[in-house]
This record gives structure tokens, C-alpha cells and sequence, in this order.
């Protein structure tokens, strides 16, 4: 099927699966594309003709996992989960992970603080795009309001999503290229 974006559903689902970073799956599809080693052509000769067979390999190693026995196997076991985190629901609200935080602090930077409203039509777009209500992406960009130091808003009713967002805001809000980019990445694992 060729080399999936690095935030589509299928890859982030697998690398979920795998526990492996999307960046690292995402440059071995570009490996066996490329075929440059004799692993990666071996590879490609037994499989690439055959997706069946591919198929049932696939299907025999997921059953595989945990012996057949998948809870009781990893029962005990400590998951150290960094990028993960990104695409489970929060805590202060299951409707939204630091994906979607991360999509809406895009939108935060190209709207006005009057626009960022339910009513505002990019606003409604990154709504249907991410499957929630505009008035929770309204209500979310008002919270990014409270983290923007040029606006000194501190309401005193603190929102439950402030932390979260305080998080993504200090990781893009001094880089809105690199937020622009990959927010327009992140956008395939919504479609």
C-alpha cells in the first residue's frame, strides 16, 4: 500500500500496539521501500508479491503475543509509556488528547481572541475534524487564553484542562512553525 504518513490511524495504531515511537516505524517502511540491506529484500521478496501470506503471518505473531495468554503473561509488568500519552483520552476530559490540544493551540495562533468562539467557522471545521462540539473547541482556546503570557489572563476558577494544556503550550508556543507542521501531520490521524 506504500509508506502511510506518520500520524495516519493505521501506523499510530500499530506503533499503540507495538509500543514502538510512529517516528521509527515510519523510517523502517522507508527501509523496506528502499530495500538496503539484504534483510529488507529478503523481506520484500517473501511478502511483497504474497499479502495473504503476510496477512496470516501477521495474524499468527498477534496471537503469539503473551503466549496466547496476554494478561496473565504481562500481569506485573510496568509499561513506561512517553509518546502514548499523546493519543489517550486526559484525565480532565475523555473527549480530548494532546493531539487534539496540540491541533487546537494551532488554531489558537491564527484566530483573534474575539473570534475564538463555537460560531467562528474554523472553529466549527477543527470541531467536525476532531469529532467534538465547538463549544468545547471554544472552551479549550479560551484555557489556552489563561497560558498566553501576552494576554496575563488568570481567571480564579482554574479549568481542570489548564495543566494539560499549560504542557502543550510550553512545548509549541515559542515554535508556532514547528506546531504548524505538525499539526497539519496530526490532521491524518482524525481522517
Amino acid at each position: 500500500m506504500g509508506v502511510k504518513s506518520i500520524y495516519s490511524r493505521s501506523l499510530i495504531n500499530l506503533a499503540l500496539e507495538l509500543h514502538i515511537e510512529p517516528k521509527y516505524l515510519y523510517n523502517q517502511m522507508f527501509r523496506i521501500r528502499r530495500q538496503d540491506s539484504p534483510q529488507m529484500q529478503q523481506l520484500w521478496n517473501t511478502y511483497a508479491e504474497h499479502p495473504k501470506r503476510l496477512a496470516a503471518e501477521v495474524e499468527k505473531l498477534r496471537n503469539m503475543s503473551g503466549f496466547g495468554q496476554k494478561d496473565v503473561f504481562y500481569k506485573d509488568v510496568e509499561v513506561n509509556e512517553s509518546w502514548e500519552k499523546n493519543y489517550r483520552p486526559l484525565e480532565a476530559d475523555g473527549e480530548l488528547t494532546i493531539v487534539a490540544l496540540t491541533m487546537i493551540l494551532d488554531l489558537y495562533f491564527r484566530l483573534t481572541p474575539i473570534t475564538m468562539v463555537a460560531e467562528t467557522p474554523e472553529v466549527q471545521e477543527l470541531a467536525r475534524l476532531l469529532k467534538i462540539k465547538a463549544e468545547k473547541v471554544a472552551m479549550v482556546l479560551e484555557v489556552f487564553m489563561q497560558c498566553d503570557p501576552y494576554l496575563n489572563r488568570l481567571d480564579l476558577d482554574l479549568p481542570p484542562l489548564l495543566p494539560d494544556c499549560q504542557r502543550v503550550w510550553q512545548r509549541y508556543g515559542n515554535d508556532p512553525e514547528k506546531l504548524s507542521a505538525e499539526a497539519a501531520q496530526m490532521s491524518a490521524w482524525y481522517k
